[in-house]
């Protein structure tokens, strides 16, 4: 699966006893407007947004053991902004499942335990942790202090009744808070279900049967087949195409798929600048404001900001700046502009 999300070539083995040497892939997200742009500014460089893969062999022997997670595995896993759990549902007799039958649910359901455990005990150490600080503290922060070890106790309770963190109702101020640690329920999540080539004909069957088990806020299921996604992967884009249409699957690469939904899951959306000089996507939360939107390019931006100028990429990949300009269909924007998916940007600024 890593290498058909990446392109790449990593070793693709059964469970490898060892160290966690994680596999990493940087990816260029496939943007068609970049290309558009690209052929009206000829730049001297075209930047696509990146998404970054880190594939972490999971220790089967321990899950289910309700050890939840530690050390290195735990502290990867924190790091990212999701997390793609891929779950095993094709059959090969010489690669043995730890528990010597292939069920897809199962496995979900015991890494969704793990996790939520995981979870619960960093939750409980951080109550704990309030506890001694209650010593010393004066009146107001004993409030603050029992306000937070009350909502704590709340989210590790629905935790054990197997609700994860990210679909709790939680406010700004408490995901704040819990963003300083590594709680890996609260992260978005994307099941991927790797299934056998002869049950490619049955794969939206089995996603679905999966989704209406398992999806949920911020968790989606897909289902592909990572053999086969990798060896097309591999192939110029024509000859992938043809072989597509001869196993009667998605015209869409699992690339392509993939990182749609993971743009939708992360509520993520691109805009662009444009010029001689290069063309760029840059990847932003959805509802950014323009300034904020500005400090991803350079904060000197955000600070100095003035205005921005504004033309969707439909109306500009028409005929250029000028005819857009010519068409009224450049806006002058404020600091509370809030920045949408395909705008193309000019932020003016005086630092």
């Amino acid at each position: 699966m890593f290498n058909a999300l990446t392109r790449g070539h990593a070793e693709v083995a059964s469970y490898r006893q060892g160290g966690l040497e994680p596999n990493l892939g940087v990816v260029k997200v496939p943007d068609p407007r970049i290309d558009v742009m690209a052929k009206i500014y000829n730049p001297k460089r075209v930047v696509h947004a990146e998404i970054k893969y880190v594939d972490i062999a999971g220790s089967p022997q321990a899950l289910g053991k309700g050890d939840g997670f530690s050390g290195p595995f735990l502290n990867y896993l924190g790091g990212v902004d999701a997390i793609i759990h891929v779950v095993r549902a094709f059959r090969d007799a010489s690669v043995p499942h730890e528990l010597g039958s292939i069920n897809a649910g199962r496995d979900i359901s015991t890494m969704n335990l793990e996790m939520a455990f995981s979870d619960a005990l960093i939750l409980e150490r951080r109550i704990e942790r309030l506890g001694v600080n209650m010593k010393g503290a004066n009146a107001q922060e004993r409030e603050t202090i029992l306000d937070e070890q009350a909502w704590l106790r709340d989210a590790k309770e629905l935790l054990e009744k197997d609700v994860p963190l990210r679909q709790q109702s939680l406010n700004v101020e408490h995901r704040r808070i819990l963003n300083n640690f590594p709680l890996l329920s609260a992260k978005p999540l994307i099941i991927l279900v790797n299934v056998d080539e002869d049950d490619l004909p049955r794969a939206a069957e089995i996603e679905s049967a999966l989704s209406a088990e398992f999806k949920g806020p911020y968790c989606d299921v897909l289902a592909l087949c990572g053999k086969v996604e990798m060896d097309l992967a591999q192939m110029e884009p024509a000859e992938a195409a043809e072989f597509r249409g001869e196993l009667g699957i998605s015209e869409e690469s699992a690339l392509d798929r993939f990182i749609r939904k993971s743009y939708e899951l992360l509520g993520l959306i691109s805009f662009l600048t444009v010029g001689p000089d290069e063309v760029r996507a840059w990847t932003i939360p959805t509802g950014t404001l323009a300034p904020q939107a500005a400090s991803k390019i350079h904060s000197d931006i955000e600070r100095g900001f003035i205005r921005a100028e504004v033309v969707p990429y439909d109306e500009l990949a028409k005929g250029g700046m000028v005819e857009a300009k010519r068409r009224g269909t450049v806006r002058l924007e404020g600091k509370g502009y809030e920045v949408l998916d395909g705008d193309v940007v000019n932020f003016l600024f005086n630092v």
